[in-house]
């Protein structure tokens, strides 16, 4: 599957590379031949290029995009897997829960994304692959600042892929539904009750497994998707549809 990907020698940055999902796809560049930086607000031991950066800062997030672009000699795939949910009702969160909320899901993605267009377009070619959510695009409950961080994320993406289409600069977004990883793990153990209900509302009547998100972005990332531009792919066993 790398050979057909072609993503041998790529130069990935991928930025949350030390969370469940973002650790997954390091390991997915990683096996298909790819050099890998991670940028994180800490950074797991063992990455060879790790960044630590509060991504919110727009000087930290564009000095972490530079060192991690210098460090692998340029930069051709940016990953922007980033985000934190805190559910309860509107009327509930802080003003300061919403600035945390808005600055580490969606302003460390513009910052990030700034600073990765910049050097992509220098190259004249590049692929930038955003996580977006099904919360981005339907209204649940519980999720009012992630939700509307996701759905900005969604519109960024796209006004990205127009401006940056005739630079060679493909930008798409992946929406995962519910997922098997440490956050969602963590919500269920507080509220166990909620599995049943909610594995109700997927029509695959299952949560998505990590290889599952994975692959998608692996080819994303290739010049197989090369034409595939300013798209949200939802992988969410069809939660969408219904």
């Amino acid at each position: 599957m790398s050979g057909w990907l072609g993503l041998g020698g790529r130069r990935v940055v991928v930025a949350g590379g030390s969370g469940t999902i973002g650790a997954a796809l390091v390991d997915g560049f990683r096996q298909a031949g790819s050099a890998v930086a991670v940028i994180d607000l800490e950074p797991a031991d063992g990455n060879r290029f790790a960044f630590a950066a509060d991504l919110r800062d727009p000087d930290a997030a564009r000095q972490a995009i530079t060192g991690a672009a210098q460090a692998l000699g340029g930069l051709d795939v940016f990953v922007h897997c980033v985000g934190i949910n805190n559910r309860k009702g509107i009327e509930d969160y802080s003003t300061q829960e919403w600035d945390d909320i808005v600055g580490i899901n969606l302003s460390s993605a513009f910052h990030t994304a700034q600073a990765a267009l910049g050097q992509m377009r220098e190259q004249g070619h590049g692929r930038l692959i955003f996580f977006s959510s099904v919360a981005g695009r339907s209204g649940h409950k519980q999720h009012g600042p992630y939700a509307a961080t996701k759905g900005a994320i969604n519109q960024l993406t796209r006004v990205i892929a127009h401006e940056y289409a005739a630079s060679g600069i493909t930008a798409n977004a992946v929406a995962p539904g519910y997922m098997e990883t440490a956050l969602t793990n963590e919500y269920l153990a507080q509220h166990p009750e909620k599995k049943e209900e909610l594995v109700r509302l997927i029509p695959a009547q299952r949560f998505g497994r990590l290889q599952e998100v994975v692959d998608p972005v692996l080819f994303l990332a290739s010049d197989r998707a090369g034409f595939i531009n300013g798209q949200v792919l939802y992988i969410d066993g069809g939660r969408t549809v219904v």
